[in-house]
Order: structure tokens, then C-alpha cells, then sequence
């Protein structure tokens, strides 16, 4: 069943394909149009990987989250281009496992905004901005999230399968080191990006996405691109690694069957104020 017009503000054209509706496609969701479905099909053809990774990078998130709240006992959470709710969403998890847990949704698509605001009415300890994710300033000092957010105490900021959305120009690690800057110590960075080791395959995929969702697109990035958003930060164990397998190394929810691209990525942990 395709999505309710009702639902969306009336700027949004649903004949053009959006990055945050394919996601929900992948992922089974219903808030996706033909245009949408057409650019996935697409994109599985040339990439057969594509769901699972989406399914791997969920997955990823549902586990991570837990984590956080028990063994760190991180209780506030930033999502960051959050995308559209979908079923167990941040919050959900994150106050199964602390039902204190505060989470803030953060996302400049309007279309995800409406959507998030709606269905996340009324959910406990939790809000939604609609914000851009790289300006990490406008975020923290916005007076809803300061009233929400203690910036004394730890924040989980979660960068989950979004930084493939910057382009270069608007350098990715400086948005992650300027966010490091305004948490305190002992909050955490968590990051995944689509990186592929094959440079013609990064080239290529880059340029589908970018023609299909101009403006939406930045860069299927390499291992080592990844390896500098975490620098001056604590990598906290099993380390940078397909998110499919993280923590242990063993495959805990669905995996690619081939490797065009993966999701890369982990946890930095901000043990002391250094030159962040």
C-alpha cells in the first residue's frame, strides 16, 4: 500500500525518489511511492546486496543501543538523520532497556519531519527536530533540545548509516569533530558510513545515487575514510567492522551475500577533552 498523501506536507513531490522512503522500502516499510521503488529495483540490480545491508544496518542500531544503556549507562540519545520511524524505533529500544532514556529525533527532510511528529506524538522522553545534521551547533544550542538534554552528563550521538549523505565538500569528519566538541566527557560518537573496497564500484554507485537523488548524495567511501572520523577518539571494542557482525565478530542478524558495498563503521568513546 503506497503512503497517505494526508500525511504529507503539501511541498513535498512524491514523483521524485527519496532517500529516506527507499530506506523504508528496503526495510518493508509502507511509506515509499513508485519512485521510490523504481530507483531500489534499480539499484539492486546493479548492487543484489543493497537490502540486506539496510537490514544489517538496523540491526546494527538495535543491538548498539542496549549496549549503550547498559554497559555505559548512557541515558540520552541524539539520532541523527534519523530517517522515518519505523518499528522498533530508537526511543522504543533505548527505554526497554532505561525507561528514563531521553532520545531526539534530528532531520532536515521535511517530509521526515512531518512523519516523525505525528507518529511519534505523545511518546515519552522523546522529540523531534528538524534540523541539519551538519551544523552540530544549531542542534546542541537549540532551545528544545538544551530544555531536553543535559549536556552535562553522557549523549549518544548516532550517525547511523547518514554520513554517505554528506558530500566531501561538506566535510564529514569536521561535523563529527565539532560534535565531539560540544559533548562532555564520556559520551560517545557511533558511526556507520557505505564504504566499498573496489574503486570503480564506489565511482559508480556514487553517480547512480547522485543522479537518481540529487542533493540527497554524497560518497560510497574506503575503510580508511572511516578510520579518521574516529581519530583522537577511544575505539571501543570489537573496533571498525562490518556492522553485520559487530560486537563479537559473529554474524547476529542478516548479512550480504555479496560485497559491493558494506556498512562500516563503530563507537568512539570521548574519554578526555583533547584537541576535540
Amino acid at each position: 500500500m503506497d503512503a497517505s498523501d494526508r500525511s504529507l506536507p503539501r511541498t513535498i513531490d512524491i514523483t521524485q525518489p527519496n532517500l529516506a522512503r527507499m530506506h523504508d522500502y528496503y526495510l518493508g516499510g509502507k511509506d515509499n511511492y513508485p519512485a521510490d521503488r523504481k530507483v531500489c529495483e534499480d539499484l539492486l540490480e546493479f548492487a543484489p546486496s543493497t537490502r540486506a545491508v539496510a537490514a544489517s544496518n538496523r540491526h546494527f542500531l538495535q543491538r548498539l543501543i542496549p549496549y549503550l544503556a547498559t554497559e555505559h549507562h548512557i541515558r540520552q540519545f541524539l539520532d541523527l538523520g534519523s530517517g522515518l520511524p519505523t518499528q522498533n524505533n530508537t526511543h522504543d529500544i533505548a527505554q526497554a532497556a532505561a525507561p528514563e532514556a531521553r532520545v531526539v529525533y534530528v532531520d532536515n527532510d521535511p517530509m521526515v519531519f512531518a512523519h516523525s511528529r505525528a507518529l511519534l506524538a505523545g511518546a515519552r522522553n522523546t522529540a523531534v527536530l528538524h534540523a541539519d545534521l551538519r551544523s552540530p551547533k544549531s542542534i546542541t544550542q537549540h532551545p528544545e533540545v538544551k530544555g531536553f538534554i543535559d549536556f552535562h552528563q553522557p549523549v549518544a550521538a548516532l550517525y547511523v548509516s547518514v554520513l554517505h549523505c554528506i558530500p566531501d565538500d561538506d566535510q564529514p569528519e569536521k561535523v563529527l569533530r565539532d560534535m565531539a566538541a560540544l559533548l562532555p566527557a564520556g559520551s560517545v560518537l557511533v558511526v556507520s558510513q557505505l564504504i566499498s573496497d573496489d574503486a570503480a564500484m564506489r565511482d559508480t554507485i556514487t553517480d547512480l545515487m547522485r543522479d537518481a537523488l540529487p542533493g540527497q548524495w554524497g560518497k560510497v567511501r574506503r575503510r580508511q575514510d572511516v578510520e579518521g572520523y574516529f581519530r583522537d577518539l577511544e575505539l571501543l571494542k570489537p573496533g571498525l567492522v562490518d556492522v553485520s557482525t559487530w560486537p563479537t565478530g559473529t554474524v547476529l542478524g542478516p548479512r550480504p551475500s555479496s560485497k559491493e558495498w558494506i556498512e562500516y563503521g563503530g563507537i568512539g568513546k570521548i574519554s578526555r577533552r583533547t584537541g576535540w
